[in-house]
């Protein structure tokens, strides 16, 4: 099967704190796979690797190798911005640009390229966009209205209409649900399953109900205690995590009862 994203013997440290312990692990192109787990097990540590953005933070370091389609993002002369661009991140809270209209939202990523569009070629990926994020019907007559002035979850639509402006193979999705109330969590559960057609989705959630609802497979992390650094302990096909999981520690967790 083709492999969208590899990840071999990755370690994660922040400073002398070792985060993430050699996960090796890899994801097929247009699905959805979820990281699970409790927190501080290193979920979003290992989700800011897979598009560099983990060594943003000071003394921040990666060891081992993630190929997104063949590439190693940490090779010898690799840009991040580049692979920002092939990898994007919509994050926890919803976070458009409060001084830009609904259009430059969309339309910030395409710009930070350097692209030149015209008129018409701009409008053009903001309906696009919009229209992948299941928005553009109810943003279409006040595309200069501010960003910030949409509903959370409108809000949170509008980050992934930006991430996907740019065309990314890649969508990491960092807790897109936790903020937003259950029908506008339902219409971002249903985007996601309608982006998997076209991107390698990734979501770090811990709505258990979610993973099961959306994922196609699921990878299970843990931590043995305080200042431990987070490990995988199984990766699998969803369903089959959910009703017959391998490790009695991932049935503890999907149960409950711990986490």
């Amino acid at each position: 099967m083709p492999k969208a994203i590899e990840i071999a013997s990755l370690n994660a440290y922040y400073g002398s704190f070792h985060a993430v312990a050699d996960v090796s692990l890899t994801i097929a192109p247009r699905s959805i796979t979820a990281f699970i787990g409790p927190s501080g097990c290193g979920k979003s540590t290992l989700l800011r690797t897979l598009n560099r953005m983990h060594e943003v933070i000071p003394g921040a370091r990666v060891t081992g190798s993630v190929l997104v389609e063949g590439q190693d993002v940490y090779g010898s002369g690799v840009d991040p911005v580049l692979v920002r661009q092939r990898v994007g991140m919509v994050f926890q809270r919803p976070n458009p640009f409060p001084t830009m209209s609904i259009k430059d939202n969309v339309l910030a990523g395409v710009r930070l390229q350097r692209r030149r569009l015209s008129k018409g070629e701009a409008n053009s990926v903001v309906e696009r966009s919009l229209r992948s994020a299941g928005l553009w019907t109810e943003v279409r007559d006040r595309l200069d209205k501010p960003g910030a002035s949409l509903s959370g979850g409108q809000q949170q639509r509008l980050c992934i209409a930006r991430a996907i402006a740019i065309e990314p193979e890649v969508l990491l999705m960092d807790e897109p649900c936790s903020a937003l109330d259950p029908i506008s969590t339902l219409a971002i559960e249903e985007l996601m399953a309608g982006l998997k057609a076209t991107y390698t989705v990734v979501i770090v959630t811990h709505n258990m109900a979610q993973a099961a609802r959306i994922s196609d497979k699921t990878a299970f992390f843990t931590i043995d205690g305080a200042r431990k650094p987070g490990r995988l302990v199984e990766y699998g096909p969803t369903a089959a995590m959910f009703s017959e999981p391998n490790q009695q520690a991932t049935a503890d967790y999907i149960a409950g009862r711990f986490g």
